[in-house]
Order: structure tokens, then sequence, then C-alpha cells
């Protein structure tokens, strides 16, 4: 039944588009056009689940024991109010990731997210002309009303195509369009490579389409100037390489493959460490990281207080609730996240929830790596190219959790639980196969 897979893999499209580029629908559509545009999109999701009787409880541990642990920490929340509606949207995300994984195949999973990652650069460079060469002013978003003087992240653009300035997009967001730009880069580039290797299969691209929307993507990165988002690019560079190398050496020697490229990778961060400022100037940003260092001492300070078990889990920070209301305003904006996923982790769910999470990271990441390095068992399995769209996706997200937290929330945390639960199954599939040969 064709036409019920490209429906489900067009549910999933626009799925990842809600999910990378939800500010599109809250600025457009206010709160509750986008509260209606989710529960839809649940609700179908369920609708799917039911009709092909989906097991949520197939994942891998590591991905289990923390969903029971960020829901236990209702218990001893400090805002167990928040706490019950984060806990509740992040099962749900994750419950959405766990169905894709088993009614989508990997080729159904790249197509969505090639789909709605070029829809929303699309229309985020129509949306910015228009207001340059229309609006020719700085826009807020649609059902709000701010009294002047209003900081500048409050508008949805900033005028800022043809003045030289970092464009937002769409999604309300300079660094946010630079992720999706650069998800869009990642699985364009697989795309364009499976059609090299595989011309007949369905997730490939024709090749102008694709050097066209990677041509898009690339300058859209510039316009955006994200250096969160540069360095997380330059990580899925150097994994790429690292995997290209593996796949040609035997089983022990890519050992040595994975420890050099672990070595290497500390002391690439060591060297930034040193050479901060000096990096810094060259891309444009202040000493403090564009207040990133006031954040983190404010989320380290709070995390102390809690250490263990941590204040509870929310996930994006709750405005409405101490002690997130005011924890941190810079220049008359409340931040809502700890622009950290792993110091996000700590002070949500403590040393031990931080713990649970690198066990899960770290499991996935093995799997992952194995999946796009080792050859198919099988002619059920996907085109090398193909594998490599999940290892490149960890990388970068795994890159950019160090500077954001949207590890944890909205599509990066969707991507994290497919990857962890697809990767694991492939791993079962991969043993199955070996024990019938």
């Amino acid at each position: 039944m064709s036409w019920l897979r490209e429906r489900r893999v067009a549910l999933a499209g626009l799925t990842l588009f809600t999910l990378l580029a939800g500010d599109a629908w809250r600025y457009s559509l206010s709160w509750y056009g986008w509260g209606a545009i989710i529960a839809l999109l649940g609700l179908a999701w369920l609708a799917v689940a039911v009709r092909e009787r989906v097991d949520l409880r197939r994942v891998p541990v590591a991905l289990g024991a923390v969903a029971a642990y960020l829901t236990l920490s209702i218990a001893w929340s400090a805002y167990p109010g928040a706490s019950a509606i984060g806990v509740l949207v992040t099962l749900i995300t994750g419950a959405v990731a766990i169905v894709m994984t088993q009614v989508l195949t990997l080729g159904d999973v790249v197509r969505a997210l090639s789909a709605a990652t070029r829809w929303i650069l699309g229309l985020s460079l129509i949306f910015e002309l228009i207001v340059a060469t229309l609006v020719r002013q700085p826009l807020l978003p649609f059902w709000t009303s701010y009294e002047e003087p209003y900081p500048a992240a409050f508008n949805w653009s900033r005028n800022a195509l043809l003045e030289g300035g970092r464009i937002q997009g769409i999604t309300g967001n300079a660094n946010l369009l630079a992720f999706v730009a650069l998800v869009a880069v990642i699985v364009l580039a697989v795309q364009w490579r499976l059609r090299q290797t595989d011309p007949g299969h369905e997730a490939s691209l024709r090749r102008p389409a694709v050097l066209g929307w990677i041509a898009i993507a690339l300058g859209v990165l510039v316009l955006t100037r994200s250096a969160t988002v540069i360095i997380a690019g330059v990580g899925v560079v150097f994994v790429l390489g690292v995997v290209l190398l593996a796949r040609q050496r035997p089983g022990r020697a890519r050992l040595a493959v994975y420890g050099a490229a672990v070595a290497l990778a500390g002391a690439a961060a060591a060297a930034v460490v040193v050479l901060r400022d000096t990096l810094l100037t060259l891309v444009g940003r202040s000493d403090d990281l564009t207040g990133r260092l006031d954040i983190w001492s404010a989320v380290i300070d709070l995390a102390q207080e809690r250490p263990w078990f941590g204040w509870g889990w929310v996930s994006y920070w709750a405005p409405w609730v101490e002690p997130f209301d005011d924890l941190v305003v810079i220049r008359g904006v409340t931040y809502l996240q700890a622009h950290n996923a792993w110091l996000d982790v700590w002070l949500q769910l403590g040393i031990l929830g931080l713990i649970l999470v690198a066990v899960l990271v770290l499991t996935t990441v093995a799997r992952t790596v194995a999946w796009a390095v080792d050859a198919p068992r099988g002619d059920a399995l996907d085109p090398a190219a193909l594998r490599l769209a999940p290892v490149l996706l960890l990388a970068m997200l795994l890159v950019h959790s160090l500077a954001e937290s949207r590890l944890l929330i909205e599509a990066g945390l969707l991507l994290l639980v497919w990857i962890a639960v697809a990767s694991r199954r492939h791993e079962l599939r991969g043993r199955r196969a070996e024990a019938t040969a």
C-alpha cells in the first residue's frame, strides 16, 4: 500500500516542519493555533500507532530508564505542575519518534526530513524578501502587542536581508534557522550520494534539484552566521571523515581509528578553550560567548543547591514558575534554556539523571557508528550512503548540545529518540541476519 506509506512520509514531514519551525505557527496563528496543529498531529500519530499495533515498550534500556526517571522527578520537583506538563510533552515527542521507527524506513525519514527543511528554507527566504521589500521594517509576531522600546529579540524578522544582518526566517531565530540549514545540508548530501550509488532508490533526488537546494542551504548558513552551528558543521565533517576511514579498515584496525579520533577531538576541544578569545574574534562573537557564560554561571549555582536529583524535569523552562521566571534575564529577555543540554539535564535531573542521559548517548553513539560503518548483512538493509544520515545527524546534535539545549526539546529530542531506537532495531536485525546466515 504505497499510498498509505506516502501519507505517513508526508505526516512525518509535517511533524518535523512543526518541531523545527514551531514559531512559524505560533507567530502566525497564535499559541492556540499552534496547539491545535500539535493536537491534530498527535491524534494522527496515535491513529497510525493503533493501526500498526506499535509497541512503545520496544526501546533501548537506557532510553526507557531516562523516560522513567524524568517521570519520577515529578515526585520531588520544586514545580510539580510544570514538571507534569514538561514530562507529558517529552513523552509524547518520544512516542512519536518510536512510532516513526516502526512504520517508516530510514529512507522514508530522510525524505521527510529533506522535505521539511527545504520548505522551511524556501519559505524563510521568501518571508525575509517580503519583509525587506514590502514591510521595510522589523516585523513583530502577529497577535502580539509590545510597548516600545522592546528588545530586538522579540521581532519575528529584523528586516536584515538587504541590510547585511543575520536573517531569522520563519523560525524567528537566526541560530535555529542555521540549525535547519545544517540538517538540510546533511540529508541533501546523503541524497546526492545516494543518487550516485543507488539512482533507483526512492530516497534519492535528481542531481540539479539536490545541488540547487544544497546551495540554498549553504547560502542560509552564510546569511545566519551562527557560530554554534558552524562549529557543529565542523564536527559533522570530522565524523564523516572518521566513518569513511573506518569503512576501509578491518574490524580491529577500526579501534585504532576510533581511538585516534577521540584523541584528536579532545585535543581540538582543548585548543578551542585555550584559543577561545582569538576564535571568538574571528567569528565576530563576544568573549562572554554571547551571554552564555552568565547563563551557565546562574544554572550551575542553582544546580548545586540540588546536585543529585535536580529540581525536577520541565524541558523548556517554564517562565511562570520559580526559579525560571527570573533566573536569567539579559537586556530585557528572559531566557528559557541553559544554552547547554548537559547543564540543563544536571539542573533538572541532577547527577543521577546526567549519568543516565550520558549512558543513553554513549550507547546510541556506539550503535550508530556501527550502523554507518559495518557492511550490510542481507538485501533488506539500507545502502551505505543512506546509513550515513543517522551518524551525521547525531554528531550535529551532540556538538550543538554544548551551546544549546535543543537536544532536549522539539526536533532535537525527536531525532535523538529516533536515532536511539532505529540504531537498536538495526543492531537486532543484524544479529538475526547473522544467526540465520
